[in-house]
């Protein structure tokens, strides 16, 4: 089964742009949406809007909230998120190649 995040969680991610450097996707879910185990490379992650999520990477479960108009680094990582709040999710990756 593909990890790609487009394939296996098509309905909450979408290719924006990509090059032979780049690949940026546009993330959205509502409250109580959750994701099938995906895998990301190193990113950079933009926040369109204010969230709090779970994520489980591998034993490691956290609760994380962010506010709009952050950008972040992701280390590389197969994870599964949720939306544990009342607001929908909307970020944008910058997946480096």
């Amino acid at each position: 089964m593909s990890q790609d995040p487009t394939e296996c969680n098509p309905e909450l991610y979408k290719v924006v742009f990509e090059n032979d450097r780049v690949r940026v996707l546009e993330y959205r879910d509502q409250p109580g949406d959750r994701t099938s185990p995906h895998r990301h490379p190193d990113s950079v992650m933009v926040t369109l809007s204010g969230f709090r999520r779970r994520l489980a990477v591998g034993d490691n479960v956290v609760e994380v909230e962010k506010t709009p108009n952050e950008a972040g680094w992701l280390p590389a990582q197969t994870h599964v998120g949720e939306n544990i709040g009342s607001t929908e999710t909307h970020v944008i990756f910058v997946e480096l190649k």
